[in-house]
């Protein structure tokens, strides 16, 4: 219950953030940016998934085309005593997955290309089971919320930033009066999506511990999603998501960056080799 406040009280920030915002702009941007937040709540609790999976390019498959991996999902949310989410797949060589929705009835997991070439089957049921906690602890609703708001304010801070750049009076008499201001609205633009960032770090850092454990007692084979993680984080450090937008990386079960990325100094996932430890750890 504390984790749940903690995080409802974080993506309260992001909202916040999203006001200020318009607040720098004077009282009636502040009023539009604070509908806005409520507006954008809304739409990320109903429509948040939908966003999430057009941005990855997911396209949901039948269970007439893949129906071994439909059968192994079916059989881990049986586990989980969870509905069957919907199976999506992602045109991405670069080996990943992630679950998003508002809730275990109205949920989705969504498969690289890359993932099903380079897992076995247990790999890719330990991977499942991992989503699955993340639907059963309810964490995707938090996830996805927090995903869709972060998108929002990065690219309002973006248009803050062209606009800063490419907006100004070019008269030489203006230029100084306004330098000020167009160094502000910059230093602000580069650093909203940071803190966005590091809002949803904190958002999910322990949350994948807990599904870590939690899949593995799903499937009682905590070895299945340690082998799958060192398999995956050797296939993205060969073929990372780059083209990832940064505010939805937490979905991901590996951190879409290459390690060498600067996007990895934000990284919302713990340490690769932190969680197998504890996956190897446990004992049945």
């Amino acid at each position: 219950m504390a984790a749940r406040i903690k995080s409802y009280f974080l993506l309260g920030i992001l909202s916040g953030l999203l006001v200020y915002i318009g607040s720098l702009f004077g009282t009636d941007w502040m009023v539009f940016a604070f509908v806005t937040a409520l507006i954008m709540n809304f739409v990320s609790y109903f429509l948040g998934d939908k966003i999430v999976l057009s941005m990855t390019r997911a396209v949901r498959v039948p269970e007439d085309q893949m129906p071994r991996l439909h059968k192994i999902v079916e059989e881990v949310a049986i586990s989980a005593g969870i509905p069957k989410p919907a199976i999506y797949i992602i045109p991405s060589g670069s080996p990943n997955a992630f679950a998003t929705g508002r809730d275990p009835a109205h949920s989705s997991v969504a498969f690289t290309q890359g993932i099903l070439e380079l897992l076995d089957e247990n790999e890719l049921k330990g991977v499942i089971a991992h989503e699955m906690s993340h639907i059963k602890n309810r964490d995707i609703l938090v996830a996805t919320i927090a995903a869709t708001i972060a998108s929002a304010i990065m690219m309002i801070a973006r248009m803050i930033q062209l606009a800063a750049v490419f907006g100004g009076d070019s008269r030489d008499s203006e230029r100084s009066g306004n330098a000020f201001s167009v160094f502000a609205m910059i230093a602000f633009a580069i650093l909203v999506p940071i803190v966005a960032t590091l809002i949803n770090l904190a958002i999910s850092r322990s949350r994948e511990y807990l599904a870590d454990e939690t899949g593995a007692k799903l499937i009682h084979n905590p070895f299945a999603l340690a082998s799958a993680l060192r398999k995956l984080a050797r296939g993205v450090s060969v073929a990372p998501m780059n083209t990832v937008n940064p505010s939805i990386s937490h979905l991901f079960v590996v951190n879409p960056f290459s390690a060498k990325s600067f996007l990895n100094l934000f990284s919302t996932h713990p340490p690769i080799e932190e969680r197998i430890k504890r996956l190897e750890s446990m004992l049945f």
